[in-house]
């Protein structure tokens, strides 16, 4: 277990000539349903997005590693060749919209863990020009919340130590490496008395 989520790490650049077979999105979309959900009122619907046209629609509308403030995303060639895209559908809603979020954040790393073990990797970009509702002929009880990009990784992606507490920002080295720093298990398990 402790492999694959050390290897499900956030993806940007894909190899775009090699399709997502349509059943294996739908695996995923079925591993993120099966997540948890705040009073099991599963407020989610995905929408699956392949083939280049469709897949060409989508890509202006999202942007990329906000740290990374000189790179615009990843160039033709190198784009993702399907989305899922995560719709909050409000007639379902049952509690909070902040309760539906934590849900998506459970559905999404399903989703994500299981590209992974099929060695595809993804990104989630909450960072989306909200006109991208407008490609889509959505019904007015859904909304986008998220957007998960897929593709074969072409980019190494390596997990390190933070320098300090606050250096968090991944950076791409001259060999265009992403390195991601990670907070040590020491920093983030605290002692707590119970008063």
């Amino acid at each position: 277990m402790r492999e694959i989520i050390e290897k499900t790490r956030t993806f940007r650049k894909f190899e775009q000539d090699r399709d997502i077979s349509e059943a294996t999105l739908t695996e995923l979309v079925d591993l993120a349903r099966l997540g948890g959900s705040a009073r099991n009122c599963q407020p989610w619907q995905y929408a699956i997005v392949t083939g280049t046209e469709a897949c060409a629609k989508v890509f202006p509308f999202l942007a990329w590693a906000g740290y990374l403030s000189d790179w615009k995303g990843p160039e033709p060639g190198e784009q993702p060749n399907a989305y899922i895209i995560c719709l909050l559908n409000s007639e379902w809603l049952k509690g909070s919209a902040l309760e539906a979020q934590f849900d998506l954040g459970i559905a999404t790393q399903n989703l994500l863990l299981g590209a992974m073990d099929c060695g595809i990797g993804g990104c989630r970009i909450g960072a989306f020009n909200p006109k991208i509702a407008d490609i889509f002929d959505l019904p007015g009880h859904l909304s986008v919340s998220l957007i998960v990009a897929l593709g074969y990784p072409k980019e190494e992606v390596m997990i390190e130590s933070c320098r300090d507490d606050n250096d968090i920002r991944y950076w791409r080295d001259e060999s265009n490496i992403h390195h991601v720093p990670k907070r040590s298990l020491d920093d983030i398990v605290i002692d707590l008395a119970i008063r």
